[in-house]
């Protein structure tokens, strides 16, 4: 990807946000451009889902701005992140399917919400995005009747099924089987090329990661300490993404000092 050609469709500038007087994320700053996919990593309480939860536009931020297609979404109401919503599908890490209702039926969910379309138009749309994603046959089940890569697929055509200009998956491959887990990256690569979607994808998954980016993104206590190609990243000196990249475990010196005071201070009182 000739990534100076491209248009920058997400800017997140100096984004800060805490949980209580916890700092969460700590001045983030990141571009991604228009058809690229655009993969989100970090250990745990990183931060990653909570920046991803942030540009959806489903938490509130300490300070910092984020723009999305032209629209600043920390400043923008109810009625104009309507509209940038219809341009948005999410598909959520348990796939979020409504077990009460059919494969079908969660499938069409944005059609009924969004559309005036007919019910036959919309059984033909919901069938063409479930053939996309190889579920051909199966608007009639439950969710209950599917396997997890099943479900992921499902929850896939959801959220593609209005053509968004934006997708964003959380964990794709979490709890799924190396075959099923690649037939899912080959999905994602697809519906890029095929549909050209800006794709963001939160995982922790470095195969899957390195096969679908055009560009990586990894985060560290709140921070981003690089943005960068597939090939800078495996060749990158930092040393976080090396422990990252060869699952060395972080072993991080204890400040005496501030230990005590978290055992005796007044927090604890």
């Amino acid at each position: 990807m000739e990534e100076h050609n491209q248009k920058t469709v997400i800017k997140v500038k100096e984004l800060v946000t805490h949980y209580g007087s916890r700092k969460i994320l700590d001045g983030v700053n990141l571009d991604v451009k228009k058809n690229e996919i655009m993969v989100i990593m970090g250990g745990s309480g990183s931060g990653k889902s909570t920046l991803l939860r942030h540009v959806l536009g489903l938490n509130s931020a300490t300070s910092g701005s984020i723009e999305i297609l032209g629209t600043e979404i920390t400043t923008a109401n109810q009625k104009k992140l309507y509209q940038l919503r219809r341009n948005m599908g999410v598909a959520f890490q348990g796939g979020a399917l409504f077990g009460s209702m059919t494969v079908g039926e969660n499938v069409e969910l944005p059609l009924r919400e969004h559309t005036n379309l007919d019910e036959k138009t919309m059984r033909i749309m919901v069938r063409m995005k479930l053939e996309v994603m190889n579920l051909a046959g199966v608007e009639a089940l439950m969710p209950s009747e599917l396997s997890g890569g099943m479900v992921k697929r499902a929850a896939l055509a959801r959220a593609v099924i209005m053509d968004p200009t934006l997708l964003f998956f959380d964990e794709p491959s979490a709890g799924l089987d190396p075959v099923v887990s690649a037939e899912l990256d080959e999905l994602i690569i697809l519906l890029r090329n095929a549909m050209n979607m800006t794709i963001v994808v939160v995982t922790h998954e470095l195969e899957s990661a390195f096969k679908i980016a055009d560009r990586i993104t990894i985060l560290d206590e709140g921070k981003i300490i690089i943005t960068d190609t597939v090939e800078n990243i495996r060749n990158s000196n930092l040393t976080q993404v090396q422990d990252m990249l060869n699952r060395r475990p972080r072993q991080k010196e204890l400040d005496t000092e501030a230990y005590l005071d978290r055992l005796t201070g007044d927090r604890l009182q």
